[in-house]
């Protein structure tokens, strides 16, 4: 018997357990009627919210995008001070939740995936909204140097790097998230602390 739920509601289930039966057995292997099934719903019913699985995984990713985009505009609606720095980035970092650990996970294992969901070559609009809002933060730092905004790109990206070195060891979600917070801090710190060059 098919469950009857919101249409948003559906939606972001259909999210969660197609990433998870993607990570669990492989992009591949899962089908647009196990997705059905585990929602309990009908295969039509899941093509009338995505047309694929490629769909799926898109709209994860233009969803993160959105996220990169809202934060960038409140940056843009807060005074200009490199104290926006750190705040900007703790923003970005604290807005992971487990469940977005699993799609870096599911990405960082399906690298042509990816590369075939570009737009006409560009690239997902995480990445350029994250790429626009490094340039806007790296306006603010109180140093103009390359190495700097290297160092503030490697902070709004500390949640990827948790990930790829939590991969070999017993950490849970928790604690990625953590090592996540404390490195981006770490180095946001160092960004705006006045130092001689």
């Amino acid at each position: 018997m098919e469950t009857r739920r919101r249409g948003g509601r559906t939606r972001e289930l259909a999210q969660q357990v197609a990433l998870r039966l993607f990570t669990e057995q492989g992009y591949e292997a899962t089908s647009l009627r196990q997705i059905a099934d585990e929602l309990g719903i009908n295969k039509a019913s899941l093509y009338y919210y995505f047309d694929g699985k490629e769909a799926i995984v898109q709209s994860l990713l233009d969803q993160r995008g959105d996220e990169a985009e809202e934060l960038l505009a409140w940056v843009r609606d807060q005074p200009a001070s490199s104290d926006l720095v750190p705040a900007a980035v703790s923003r970005w970092v604290d807005s992971f939740t487990a469940e977005k650990l699993q799609g870096i996970r599911f990405l960082a294992a399906n690298p042509l995936l990816l590369a075939g969901l570009t737009r006409d070559g560009e690239a997902p609009r995480v990445a350029s909204g994250l790429a626009r809002l490094a340039d806007e933060l790296g306006a603010l730092l109180p140093s103009g140097e390359p190495e700097d905004r290297v160092v503030l790109r490697m902070a709004l990206l500390s949640i990827n790097a948790a990930v790829q070195a939590a991969a070999a060891t017993t950490a849970d979600d928790a604690a990625i998230i953590s090592a996540a917070r404390r490195a981006a801090r770490i180095l946001t710190d160092d960004l705006v602390a006045a130092r001689p060059r």
